[in-house]
């Protein structure tokens, strides 16, 4: 949530980042209500002064043994409008608030200007795509080919947008979630969490998918709960409503959780195989960190996340999202993207943002410079390090062999007990 005096201050600036957003949302409701609000407050301060007067002025009266009875009369009705008054003034301030819990965070400077993804910035990449010299089959044959894939049973036992994994390619999700937690919490320094996989509401305000995304969330019927779409909402709210001493800041932690998406605005888009499900594993990043610090972590936490794809030898590039495609909370977004053969083209596998005060805001994440310094919002960051599912497809897809088996990245042998390449049973 962006500061409401910094919106009230600087209405124009903040329409002008929402016209580089591409975005509809109109700020004439927060200009209504605070020009109600200014309205309200120059009424109550002169009932204030009015009222003060008239105190002296019954003071006075009894002072002389005069009559006060009718002006103390008229000041009863008086004082009844004005705690009427008064009473109004925190309502319109909650609805000030509550209006800006639909106002997207405000873009970085450096983020380049653009209306979506065409308009994204190609930041880096590393390694090359591997030139094939057979026919190249995407991960959906290839998975139901060797029988370590069946997307017929589950949508048998589920529906559509959901995979079945079985014997090699269950292990081999197991194997890579392993491996990621190991790599980012024994090299990269993060605390391992293993959170609950459902969320308040609360704690959806407090990371922005609440109140505007709800279309996009499986809630359970008759609760307060909601199954979580990324292990960013249960675990920035460890910290929520925490002042946290400075010490222990950046404070990293890494979760494993399964991720359930309802994909409300992606009807008929990769229908096929694993790249768009409503259930799929991730291993997430979380950053809570000075202000000062972010911009530097955020490369940091990037560089955590691309160290896997490079170990585990999949072709990738890092793309700075532009105004017009970086989400509501966040203020700069990398996304990695990994390459996918069967589709000649890099697809998402990571997304890292800071989101600079923000979400801090929402969910009351402080921190305190020793015992008796000022108290400051935290700037919170994360990423997917990795999105599981799609380091399957990748694997899958970039280390095929003509006869259909798959070698399995070095990295991963441990993990797989000495399994190097998949062929079916």
């Amino acid at each position: 949530m962006l500061d409401l005096k910094f919106v009230r201050e600087n209405i124009a600036v903040v329409e002008e980042a929402l016209r580089k957003r591409r975005s509809s949302f109109s700020l004439e409701g927060f200009v209504a209500l605070d020009k109600a609000r200014r309205s309200l407050l120059v009424e109550v301060e002169g009932m204030r002064a009015e009222r003060n007067a008239a105190s002296e002025e019954i003071g006075r009266l009894r002072r002389e043994k005069k009559d006060a009875s009718e002006l103390m009369e008229r000041m009863k009705t008086f004082s009844i409008r004005l705690k009427e008054a008064e009473g109004e003034l925190p309502e319109i301030e909650r609805r000030m608030e509550e209006f800006l819990l639909s106002v997207p965070n405000m873009p970085d400077p450096a983020v380049p200007d653009g209306a979506g993804e065409e308009d994204n910035a190609v930041a880096r990449t590393w390694g090359t795509p591997r030139t094939f010299s057979f026919p190249v089959k995407d991960h959906v044959d290839l998975g139901a080919a060797l029988d370590i894939l069946d997307f017929d049973r589950a949508a048998k036992i589920a529906g559509g947008r959901f995979c079945l994994s079985k014997g090699a390619g269950a292990l081999l999700e197991r194997a890579l979630i392993n491996f990621m937690l190991d790599v980012h919490t024994r090299e990269h320094g993060y605390l391992e969490v293993l959170p609950p996989f459902m969320a308040n509401s609360a704690s959806f305000l407090g990371t922005g998918q609440l109140p505007k995304f709800e279309e996009d969330l499986f809630r359970v019927a008759g609760t307060d709960y909601f199954l979580v779409p990324t292990a960013e909402v249960p675990v920035t709210n460890i910290v929520r409503d925490e002042i946290l001493p400075a010490s222990v800041l950046p404070l990293k932690m890494t979760a494993y959780t399964p991720c359930f998406r309802a994909e409300a605005g992606s009807y008929g888009k990769d229908t096929r195989g694993m790249i768009r499900q409503h259930q799929f594993n991730k291993v997430e990043l979380v950053k809570i960190c000075r202000p000062e610090e972010s911009a530097e972590e955020l490369e940091k936490l990037t560089a955590d996340a691309e160290e896997i794809l490079r170990r585990l030898g999949l072709p990738y590039r890092v793309v700075t999202l532009c105004t017009g495609d970086i989400g509501f909370s966040s203020a700069k977004t990398y996304d990695i993207e990994v390459w996918v053969p069967s589709q000649g083209r890099y697809r998402e596998i990571s997304s890292c943002s800071t989101f600079t005060d923000f979400q801090a805001r929402r969910a009351k994440i402080r921190f305190r410079e020793g015992p008796s310094g000022k108290t400051r919002l935290a700037h919170t960051l994360n990423g997917s390090g990795l999105a599981v599912g799609r380091t399957v497809v990748a694997i899958l897809e970039n280390f095929q062999r003509e006869d259909g088996t798959i070698d399995v990245p070095e990295v991963l042998h441990p993990y797989m007990g000495g399994l190097a390449r998949i062929a079916k049973r």
